[in-house]
């Protein structure tokens, strides 16, 4: 069994939808995991993701799982960089080895690892690419980020033309993303 130690818990409400998302931050041996739950209503359908991402203690992403049903349709999909680069369900994917992060297109949980990651690195004004699982599920694509540190959050841009000012919390959980989720962490 491995050991580990829960830093914090992240919780968020949908703005644009009913739904809402709960994540755990733990150190586990080598590094760090974010385990949680997402569910939101859709056209009347319920949809329920459960999901794990996994990092090295440096805070790259090494591989993450998502497991539910989104839509009526049954998921479970495993994420991870293999020999020929990221896959999906062992699927080699035409994504860039140079994507250090996972971005799972369903919750903000994942904005947290390329704000420690960066944070780590001591940098306030940074670029950075994720693969990021689109929100048909489907398929990995390069997601183009950037943060730009501020004395109340991030202001934040992404490849696919959305940008925001994020609150932070000092774990690094996003507490406010304009639109889409609002939470607060317990830690």
């Amino acid at each position: 069994m491995t050991e580990s130690t829960t830093i914090a818990m992240a919780h968020w409400r949908r703005l644009d939808r009913e739904g809402t998302d709960r994540c755990t931050l733990a150190q586990v041996h080598m590094g760090w995991m974010l385990s949680g739950q997402a569910i939101w209503r859709d056209d009347g359908a319920e949809s329920t993701l459960t999901y794990a991402v996994r990092c090295g203690p440096d805070w790259r992403s090494l591989s993450a799982d998502i497991t539910g049903n989104c839509n009526g349709r049954r998921v479970n999909i495993r994420i991870a960089q293999g020999a020929s680069g990221w896959e999906m369900n062992n699927e080699p994917q035409e994504v860039d080895d140079d994507c250090l992060d996972i971005d799972l297109s369903f919750t903000p949980a994942t904005n947290l690892l390329a704000i420690r990651r960066l944070a780590a690195r001591g940098n306030g004004d940074s670029s950075c690419a994720a693969v990021w699982l689109v929100p048909e599920l489907d398929r990995l694509e390069r997601l183009d980020q950037s943060y730009t540190r501020r004395d109340d959050g991030y202001d934040y841009t992404a490849s696919t033309g959305f940008s925001a000012r994020l609150a932070v919390h000092p774990t690094g959980f996003v507490t406010c993303y304009p639109g889409y989720w609002d939470g607060w962490v317990d830690d």
